[in-house]
C-alpha cells in the first residue's frame, strides 16, 4: 500500500515507519520541520514537509492524492489549548476530510484510551483540552465514509513492544502502552478489514496481536 504517516517525527511514527517499510509498503511521512528530513529517511519513508496545522482541506488533498492510506500519529504535544484544538482536532478533522475528498479508503487514528465522554476529567483540568480534542477527531472520524480504525492505547511508555496486548484495557483506567506496541498494532491493523470501523483499547499485555485481531 501507499501510506503517508501524519506526524512523520513523532515517536510512535519513526518506530512505525520502517516496520511498514519492511512489510513492503511504501511510506510517506509528513513532517513540519525540515531540520527532520534526515531522521524520517533514515527510516526509509520518503519525508514530505508540510504543515498540517496550517494547510486546508483542499491543500491536504492535494498532498494524499494517489495514496492508500494514512495513519494519523501528529498532536501538538501539550502546551496552549488553542494550538491542542488546532491541531488534535481541526488538523485531524481537515485530513479526514481531506482522505475522502481524495479518495483515500483507509485511516488509522492514534488516539487514546481516554478519548471517550465517560472518561472526561474536570473541565478546569487543563488535561481537558486535549481530551475534547481527541473526542472531536474521533467522533467527526467514525462518521465519515472512511474505512477507519482508531487506536486506543494507555499511557504511553518507551518500553520495548512485545507485540502482545492486554485486550481488556478500558477506557481511561490508565494500563501502559509502549509506543513500539501502539506501532506494531498500527502495522498489523493497516490492511486487515477485521478491524475497520471499529476503536480498539489495549495495553501492554500477553495475548498476541494477532490473536487478539482474529477475536474480533
Amino acid at each position: 500500500m501507499r501510506v503517508t504517516i501524519i506526524g512523520g517525527h513523532g515517536k510512535i511514527a519513526l518506530i512505525l515507519a520502517p516496520l511498514l517499510v519492511k512489510a513492503g509498503h511504501e511510506v510517506t511521512s509528513v513532517i513540519r520541520n525540515p531540520d527532520h528530513v534526515a531522521d524520517v529517511e533514515a527510516t526509509g519513508a520518503t519525508a514530505l514537509v508540510s504543515s498540517v496545522e496550517d494547510a486546508d482541506t483542499h491543500a491536504l488533498a492535494d498532498l494524499l492524492s494517489g495514496q492508500d492510506a494514512v495513519v494519523w500519529s501528529a498532536g501538538a504535544g501539550g502546551g496552549s489549548p488553542e494550538r491542542t484544538y488546532a491541531v488534535d482536532r481541526d488538523a485531524a478533522i481537515r485530513s479526514m476530510d481531506a482522505a475522502q475528498a481524495a479518495g483515500v479508503g483507509r485511516y488509522v487514528m492514534v488516539s487514546f484510551s481516554g478519548a471517550d465522554r465517560d472518561s472526561l476529567v474536570p473541565e478546569d483540568n487543563p488535561f481537558r483540552h486535549y481530551q475534547d480534542a481527541k473526542i472531536a477527531a474521533d467522533e467527526h472520524l467514525r462518521a465519515s465514509g472512511l474505512d477507519w480504525t482508531i487506536l486506543g492505547p494507555g499511557s504511553l511508555t518507551l518500553e520495548p513492544g512485545r507485540g502482545s496486548v492486554n485486550p481488556d484495557a478500558r477506557s481511561g483506567e490508565g494500563d501502559t502502552t509502549s509506543r513500539e506496541l501502539v506501532a506494531q498494532v498500527a502495522l498489523a491493523v493497516l490492511a486487515d478489514p477485521r478491524t475497520h470501523r471499529r476503536t480498539l483499547v489495549f495495553g501492554d499485555g500477553d495475548v498476541p496481536i494477532e490473536d487478539w485481531l482474529a477475536s474480533l
